[in-house]
């Protein structure tokens, strides 16, 4: 017996990873619901009401819909979904960016986890205008490629089909009219003045992804290092047990070296990568759009509300 905890939009991506992170934890009582009733509002209202926990694993319009639900002031919601994340009564659940988003996390009875490219987004971004190596008005640019699962069943099913069309297994450039539905929590969790540019690709792997911000000592209008930038993640991300900012390389070392998307594939990890010259640093983030990109994000805050060592199920 343990904590009661529902997940709501368990058929999906996130809510099966997220159930595969509890296979071996006895401090957690599954309220399951029946697969025939899974869109039966009742049903799901009795089972959100009776958790101590509701994961939401839904579209937006759903997510909202599981929380008007909510009777019990004592259920603690921890939404995978985008409908939540730039409100400022939910907390913002990457608790490594500092000591209030993890305090917020957890004393909070409303969570909402990152999107994946948002995630490595403000792992990169955040820091730099806390620390005032870029200001706010900076115009950041950032592209991304992540593996094919961040584009849920749908996009699964597609690929994996044997009549999958070529160009579907090369890398695809989307989101061209900057409009990403991760916008919104990269500027605003970031603290950015205006709405970054963001260029995602979706490429042939199932998850895995790396997102890439570059910075110019021109624009910025002071000099930016590699050195300067990775001692400040290195101080910034100090004693974590999920993020971890990777040794500085030579520019000997950094010519043949080829940074992978999919290395930290079923991990909750995330690392840091400090690329570049004197006057153009490369600052890229490597994590799974399905781990630390989502469910092990939520079970990590899950652990962190429970006020238990947030490595459980996750290491």
């Amino acid at each position: 017996m343990g904590v009661n905890v529902f997940i709501d939009g368990q058929a999906g991506t996130t809510g099966l990873r997220i159930l595969d992170r509890f296979a071996n934890r006895n401090d957690i009582t599954l309220l399951q619901i029946d697969p025939e009733k899974r869109k039966d509002a009742a049903e799901r209202k009795r089972l959100i009401n009776s958790s101590d926990y509701t994961f939401l694993c839904l579209p937006d319009a759903a997510a909202r819909e599981a929380v008007s639900l909510i009777e019990n002031p004592d259920v603690r919601v921890i939404d995978a979904s985008t409908a939540h994340r730039i409100n400022p009564d939910w907390a913002y659940g990457f608790p490594e960016l500092s000591a209030a988003h993890r305090e917020k996390i957890r004393t909070s009875k409303r969570v909402a986890v990152p999107g994946c490219y948002a995630s490595g987004f403000n792992a990169l971004v955040y820091p730099m205008v806390q620390h005032g190596i870029i200001g706010a008005d900076y115009p950041v640019q950032c592209f991304a490629v992540s593996g094919y699962s961040g584009g849920g069943n749908k996009m699964i099913a597609e690929i994996q089909s044997p009549d999958c069309p070529e160009e579907s297994k090369s890398p695809r450039f989307y989101g061209l009219a900057n409009n990403h539905k991760h916008l919104p929590e990269m500027q605003k969790i970031s603290g950015l003045a205006n709405k970054p540019m963001f260029t995602p690709i979706v490429d042939d792997f199932f998850n895995g992804m790396v997102v890439c911000v570059s910075v110019q000592s021109a624009i910025a209008g002071h000099a930016v290092t590699p050195e300067a930038v990775h001692a400040m993640y290195a101080e910034h991300y100090q004693g974590q047990n999920f993020v971890k900012v990777m040794p500085l390389l030579t520019s000997e070392e950094m010519t043949p070296f080829k940074l992978s998307s999919n290395d930290l594939r079923d991990t909750n990890l995330m690392q840091i990568f400090v690329f570049g010259s004197a006057d153009q640093v490369l600052l890229c983030a490597r994590l799974d759009n399905l781990g630390k990109g989502a469910s092990g994000a939520a079970v990590q805050c899950l652990n962190i509300m429970m006020g238990i060592d947030e490595t459980t199920g996750l290491l």
